[in-house]
């Protein structure tokens, strides 16, 4: 793990704490599909939801968290990027102060966590060439 994603994790645990949910367990199926698409859009220059491809996110993850043999499976997905700098406190106050990203961040529906920070030097497309950190968050449930 990168500097930032245990610390960003462990923060994102107590905001949850803080709103009577429970902790998240982390997932390294669910942080493998973080940090897959979080280096694709950094090396193609995109931020997006959606794979290159056009391959929608809760696809995407299947591919890395399953949903075979379960009868319950759901996923989401928060994302931000920013420059190298960012610090876990940054990146979790981004999505607080977003409805949409707190919404995901704060709904009792999950229980693991996979996160991945990956940092881009010169990154291009949507990027402009500049350095920067990619944070992508994968949340799921199964059961």
């Amino acid at each position: 793990m990168t500097p930032i994603e245990l610390p960003t994790i462990d923060l994102i645990n107590q905001v949850r704490a803080e709103s009577g949910l429970r902790p998240l367990r982390v997932s390294l199926k669910l942080a493998q599909a973080a940090e897959a698409h979080a280096m694709s859009m950094g090396t193609e220059g995109y931020f997006d939801h959606s794979s290159s491809d056009g391959t929608s996110f809760w696809k995407r993850i299947a591919r890395f968290y399953p949903q075979e043999g379960f009868r319950r499976w759901t996923v989401g997905e928060n994302l931000l990027w920013a420059s190298p700098a960012v610090t876990p406190k940054q990146a979790l106050q981004m999505w607080l102060d977003s409805p949409g990203h707190r919404k995901v961040l704060l709904s009792p529906a999950w229980t693991h966590i996979g996160l991945a920070a990956v940092h881009v030097t010169d990154a291009p497309g949507v990027f402009d060439g500049f350095d920067v950190t990619i944070v992508a968050a994968d949340f799921g449930a199964r059961s």
